[in-house]
């Protein structure tokens, strides 16, 4: 009997009805058995949104603000496509 397991990371919802509802379709041929862990955030963790307010509000980074530290230009780097 083979023990080995493949992982794939998968994001979803769980709906009113407590079933999980996955984003994307999973690329797997079916049907299949698998095993599922779900990981759910933890209440009191701040939303990305709120890491991102804390961040602009914190004090420690008010010297980005200083004209000296703007170096940069839209002219500057390459592009970035990330195809996902």
């Amino acid at each position: 009997m083979d023990t080995s397991l493949k992982a794939i990371e998968a994001t979803g919802i769980i709906d009113s009805q407590k079933r999980l509802i996955l984003d994307h379709p999973l690329p797997v041929a079916g049907p299949a058995k698998v095993r599922i862990i779900i990981l759910l955030p933890e209440k009191n963790e701040p939303s990305e949104q709120e890491w991102y307010q804390a961040a602009d509000f914190n004090q420690a980074f008010d010297f980005l603000r200083e004209p000296e530290e703007d170096i940069y230009s839209p002219n500057d780097g390459r592009p970035f496509n990330d195809k996902g």
